[in-house]
């Protein structure tokens, strides 16, 4: 059912984006239209990495989900950042981090808890991913924001570049570290594949499709940037509460559906990996790659968020490695993270 009406959407998503942007329909109407579209083909995405996770296994397809769940959010921002949005695409980027460890986090831990009293998944994973996520938002987020108040702007550019080099370096290091020189070094049982599970889309279809909906979600993304001054006019919506939830919510919509489906299905393991996978690509990868990325449009990105921001991502770190470090967890622990989520919507959009 859900299937269906994913290619309903694409089906008419794709050919009501193209016609509207040429007949120049009503902004708030096409805003409409393309978050469904981009929605609608984040499921197509989703569906695709399932397909390879089941031929892959769980690490890599979390890896992959997460990667092809956060291109979506990544070619927004690029054309946010042509655009001259940088204060969109920072907010975005806190709303990654906040919608993976406590939206999607939280509905998998909520939605799977209310099926299985007990969830596991890999303890070593994480712990190791719980490091990360504290140098990564801790350290690599809160220093230019400290040291910038010392600086000036040119001095605070420099200082951002050279910390998005080295979160790029150390992002590919970790991966290194568990897909190569760690690769079954820190197995736990909750790894086990089904072997008799088969996947929806052969290998060369999943991929193909992948492509495909990738191109299209780069050409309705650059379209739904031109609508969001007109939106937040017509709404009264601020930059800041435009970029954390409504286009990290769009921008995300793949891991979500995913990362829900597979924690019913109680793989837990891939169901965290795309939450919390995804969370440290933001971090580590993506934001460090739209700062360098930003050196080619008139208007440059440092990597310096307000304060909310950076108070709301640490505290949601700080709340998932205490939840998450037992390696277990039920739909109480899920329905806190959801809990803290709406707390900080709330927040940020009366801000």
């Amino acid at each position: 059912m859900v299937n269906r009406l994913f290619m309903l959407m694409v089906a008419a998503g794709l050919p009501l984006s193209v016609v509207g942007s040429l007949m120049h329909w009503s902004p708030v109407l096409m805003f409409v239209i393309y978050c469904l579209t981009i929605v609608a083909l984040a499921g197509y995405m989703g569906r695709a990495t399932e397909s390879l996770a089941i031929v892959a296994g769980p690490r890599i397809g979390g890896l992959l989900n997460a990667t092809f769940g956060n291109a979506v959010e990544l070619i927004i921002s690029i054309f946010a950042l042509k655009a001259g949005l940088v204060g969109v695409v920072l907010a975005s980027l806190t709303g990654s981090v906040l919608g993976n460890l406590l939206l999607v986090a939280g509905l998998s831990f909520f939605v799977g808890g209310l099926k299985h009293k007990r969830q596991e998944f890999n303890i070593y994973d994480a712990r190791h991913n719980s490091g990360l996520l504290v140098f990564a938002v801790l350290v690599a987020f809160v220093i230019p924001e400290v040291f910038a108040m010392e600086m000036n702007e040119q001095r605070t550019f420099s200082l951002s570049i050279g910390i998005s080099i080295i979160l790029i370096g150390l992002y590919m290091a970790a991966l290194f570290f568990r897909l190569v020189t760690h690769r079954g070094v820190y197995q736990h049982k909750t790894d086990a594949v089904d072997e008799h599970e088969e996947p929806e889309w052969s290998k060369k279809t999943a991929t193909i499709v992948l492509l495909l909906a990738t191109v299209a979600v780069a050409y309705v993304s650059e379209n739904l940037v031109h609508t969001f001054e007109v939106i937040g006019e017509e709404f009264g919506w601020s930059e800041l509460f435009i970029g954390v939830i409504i286009v990290a919510i769009v921008g995300n919509a793949a891991e979500h559906a995913s990362a829900i489906v597979m924690a019913y299905k109680n793989k837990m393991n891939i169901a965290v990996e795309i939450a919390v996978g995804s969370t440290l690509q933001i971090a580590m990868f993506i934001a460090p790659v739209l700062v360098l990325i930003s050196l080619l449009f008139p208007v440059s990105m440092p990597l310096v968020f307000t304060l909310p921001e950076l108070v709301a991502m640490g505290t949601a770190v700080l709340l998932m490695v205490a939840i998450s470090n037992d390696g277990e967890t039920n739909w109480f622990e899920g329905a806190t993270l959801l809990a803290a989520y709406v707390i900080m919507g709330i927040g940020f959009y009366l801000l």
